[in-house]
């Protein structure tokens, strides 16, 4: 067994895991947000009861998310010493911002908000849920400041094979960083937003099927009142169809970002890795064509088991560079390129242990990087293009009377999800076999670089790996039952799980009892 693989596959998983909480955090929190200012506006209590509906399943989230992300930095110092060693001077900065600044100020303006209701003032109220919304955004950007050093390492010089820190503004300005942040928030809100819309739709749908909500001659919508039922009124409607109204213009624009942004990291990862971008367009050859669809065998990562079956000229120059007509370097030239400028076999020495002297692969798993790129792009426009179905079908005040539909509004949830996590594994796998990969600028700095063999804890067998591996599958797995039972079962409360007081007939549909709230503390 190879340790370097167990312990990829351990930090991928609770990884991929965890960074499933962020971005719902992140999108959420800014619309939760968003609705209370409305309500601090208008006083409408429409707005009050989505506040208090969508803050409820935002809270569920960002405790989980929480508790899946203190792993990530044990796992930094017990399975990747090697790598912590090389990095520490670099992230050490980053991280301390994101626990001291942000992290602090997120958690603690959020447990003023969850305790302040009726107990501080409404200004403040909402200030404080502000304050923990751009709490949250900042650790997302120190943390991905430190990941963006790994994929385009500046401000350091190497010192006794460390990197060591001489600019901290050169690593907070990071051009990659700044182009993965922008990037990650777009994509973070249009999670944020798909998520709003699916929920949103199936309580009008439930609202039509039960015969609360009908429409007239013109298709439009004719609000009712379900008497017998706590908060099935005039105002529950209004909550849905304001928060599915919201929730699809948000998530078309946040496509339209996501579409901007990832085209400008697009052109810097063609600068700064260019190998990762040639495997994922399964460029084997220079050229300017840009694969539609490729054709390959599975188990081969080899070029000569690659047949582009569907190509558009010009476009892969167009990504590139921004012009039809620039050749752009493919795997086969590149390969050539690595091994002159890096070396072709891993050095000799005690940092590589029983890998000192294997031959290294500098292509990335093609098909991860292929289909990845393409998952990211193609779950992306599908939920764009439902968000955008959606506006038009609910443009009369309600949604159709088509369980199919509904049950699709649902499933579109997982859209933005499966984009967003195609994304992160193929900027990850991309990298290989660098866990932090060489600035390849002729003005950059010499020897930054560390191959993924190297990072490994040295003392670590890959029996101890394998059962850590094992076991936080399995936790993390237990986590993500719980975490959705949670989200399922107050989603289908509607409003009333969130807002016990509208209940004065102690009818709940979905939650036994005050005691079964596991959140009521927050209202």
């Amino acid at each position: 067994m190879d340790p370097v693989l167990i312990g990829r596959w351990q930090f991928g998983i609770t990884t991929v895991y965890h960074f499933w909480m962020v971005p719902l955090t992140l999108g959420l929190g800014l619309l939760v947000a968003v609705m209370q200012t409305m309500y601090h506006r208008t006083g409408n209590e429409y707005w009050l009861r989505a506040t208090k509906f969508w803050g409820k399943l935002y809270l569920i989230n960002f405790i989980m998310g929480v508790a899946t992300g203190i792993v990530q930095e044990f796992q930094f110092g017990m399975a990747w010493s090697e790598y912590s060693r090389f990095v520490g001077d670099v992230f050490g900065a980053p991280l301390a911002m994101e626990a001291l600044i942000a992290f602090f100020l997120e958690s603690t303006f959020l447990g003023i908000w969850i305790f302040g209701w009726g107990r501080v003032s409404k200004r403040l109220h909402l200030t404080v849920l502000w304050a923990a919304v751009i709490g949250s955004w900042l650790s997302a950007y120190f943390i991905i400041v430190a990941n963006s050093w790994m994929q385009h390492p500046v401000g350091v010089e190497l010192i006794d094979g460390r990197a060591v820190m001489t600019d901290v503004w050169a690593v907070l300005t990071n051009n990659t960083a700044l182009a993965a942040y922008s990037h990650t928030l777009a994509g973070s809100v249009a999670v944020g937003a798909g998520f709003m819309l699916g929920i949103a739709w199936h309580h009008l749908w439930r609202r039509r099927k039960d015969g609360i909500d009908t429409v007239d001659a013109n298709g439009r919508v004719v609000v009712g009142e379900a008497a017998d039922v706590p908060g099935r009124d005039k105002a529950d409607h209004t909550v849905w169809w304001k928060s599915l109204r919201i929730a699809g213009w948000v998530a078309v624009a946040a496509f339209l970002a996501v579409a901007v942004t990832g085209d400008i990291q697009a052109k810097l990862m063609y600068e700064q890795q260019p190998m990762k971008m040639a495997s994922a367009e399964a460029a084997c050859h220079d050229g300017t064509a840009f694969s539609v669809l490729t054709f390959g065998d599975v188990g081969s990562n080899s070029c000569d088991d690659v047949v582009p079956a569907l190509e558009v000229p010009g476009l892969l120059s167009f990504l590139a560079k921004g012009d039809f007509t620039t050749e752009v370097p493919g795997v086969t030239t590149l390969i050539e390129e690595y091994e002159e400028q890096y070396g072709t076999t891993l050095p000799e020495g005690e940092m590589y242990g029983e890998y000192s002297g294997q031959e290294i692969d500098y292509q990335p798993s093609m098909i991860v990087t292929y289909w990845g790129f393409r998952l990211m792009i193609g779950f992306g426009v599908l939920a764009a293009g439902f968000a955008a179905v959606a506006l038009w079908l609910s443009r009369k005040g309600t949604v159709p009377e088509s369980k199919a539909l509904s049950r699709l509004a649902l499933w579109s949830i997982t859209a933005p999800f499966i984009a967003n996590t195609a994304g992160w594994v193929f900027t990850e796998m991309g990298r290989q076999p660098f866990v932090v990969a060489p600035n390849p600028d002729p003005s950059g700095i010499d020897g930054v670089w560390l191959f993924t063999a190297s990072a490994i804890s040295p003392t670590l067998t890959p029996g101890e790996l394998l059962f850590s591996l094992i076991s936080l599958t399995l936790v993390y797995g237990a986590l993500m039952v719980v975490e959705l039972k949670l989200i399922m079962k107050y989603a289908r409360g509607g409003v009333v799980s969130a807002m016990p007081e509208l209940d004065t007939k102690n009818y709940t549909p979905t939650v036994d009892g005050s005691d079964d709230d596991v959140l009521s503390f927050a209202y």
